[in-house]
């Protein structure tokens, strides 16, 4: 992996600094080069950060290229509802990279900069967060304009898209909003995908990575709920988007969805996996039982979903014991493992290794 170091990008090695043997590259890398490989990238929202260290030696040992990420609500300019500015985000990871001694590459991804409507105010701070996390050292973005009508979502990808053409990362796009909880969401269809990445293209956008509603949940599935992915859906919309030079297709929606069925998934185009509940569920699991009697009384007295009261407590989950935070990394790791190997992800970064040194 030392030869895949030269291919960081120079404003991340500046940053990063001449002893760091950090690897940290450009998402456009990762997804170009892999994009024929049956292999999917697993996007990982660490809303609490002691899962990343057992991600990471997961990731080692498998030989995986792995992607940290956070969404705006959860690491936006003031931090989100898990108190993880850009800056905090991106030096947290790298920090963990430098003391777990990483070696594979990873990318750090911009999930879901969401921009709800096309007002100036609303667009005015997407951009801020796009430039603050270009600052922190993300090198990969999705920009998520899904609310809008089509046109709009086109004309909104096209304005924030040009900040990211400059740095040369990779863009992930969106066409279908799934929200959390819901079910009854309109799919995104091959018709709808054409008309998006065609108006894409005719302004000079091609993204890499596109993401689309297949039917997936976001959050936990509760007991005996059936999971819905419509997989030859995906692979049609994968076909077509191919066309337009998409690399590959996003899944939202894996935690709690069979590996049965994730498994499948790369078949069908499918090569970017986000994650994000799970490890949350892996952190709750291993924090001292008073702290979670405690966020849980917070979360049923103000009526919200129990990942808000991560921010609210973030203080007391910096500081739980070294055996909670021992516990919590060991069943990160076999989280990982298990959705990395049906990830068919295991070797993902030696091939990019010998692709990217080759291609340079």
């Amino acid at each position: 992996m030392n030869r895949l170091r030269t291919t960081v990008p120079d404003k991340i090695r500046k940053k990063l600094g001449s002893a760091s043997t950090v690897c940290l590259l450009n998402g456009a890398d990762v997804f170009s080069l892999l994009q024929d490989d049956p292999t999917i990238i697993m996007g990982c929202n660490p809303r609490i950060h002691h899962v990343i260290p057992g991600i990471m030696r997961a990731a080692e040992e498998l030989d995986a290229v792995v992607a940290f990420e956070l969404t705006k609500t959860e690491g936006g300019l003031d931090g989100g509802y898990t108190g993880q500015t850009p800056e905090l985000f991106a030096s947290t990871v790298i920090d963990y990279a430098e003391r777990s001694r990483f070696t594979r590459p990873f990318i750090i991804h911009a999930d879901h900069l969401t921009v709800h409507d096309a007002t100036p105010r609303e667009f005015a701070e997407a951009e801020r967060l796009l430039e603050a996390q270009l600052s922190a050292g993300f090198t990969s973005f999705a920009i998520d304009a899904s609310f809008n009508p089509l046109a709009e979502n086109i004309d909104i990808v096209r304005r924030l898209a040009a900040l990211i053409r400059e740095e040369g990362y990779s863009l992930e796009v969106e066409l279908g909003e799934l929200k959390v909880g819901e079910r009854d969401a309109p799919l995104t269809t091959v018709e709808e995908t054409r008309a998006f990445l065609a108006g894409l293209a005719a302004r000079d956008v091609r993204p890499l990575l596109l993401s689309i509603n297949n039917g997936s949940k976001r959050g936990n599935y509760l007991e005996g709920e059936p999971v819905n992915i419509e997989l030859e859906l995906t692979g049609e919309i994968f076909s077509t988007a191919r066309e337009f030079g998409v690399a590959g297709l996003v899944q939202h929606g894996i935690t709690g969805t069979p590996l049965r069925i994730v498994g499948k998934l790369a078949g069908y185009g499918i090569r970017k996996g986000n994650i994000g509940t799970l490890w949350q569920n892996v952190a709750h699991a291993g924090f001292p039982l008073e702290l979670m009697d405690e966020m849980r009384q917070w979360a049923k007295s103000n009526r919200r979903d129990i990942k808000y009261a991560t921010g609210i407590f973030k203080e007391e989950i910096d500081a739980i014991p070294d055996e909670n935070v021992a516990l919590i990394s060991d069943m990160a790791y076999r989280e990982a493992k298990e959705f990395l190997t049906a990830f068919q992800a295991t070797g993902s970064a030696t091939r990019l290794a010998e692709r990217l040194v080759a291609a340079r």
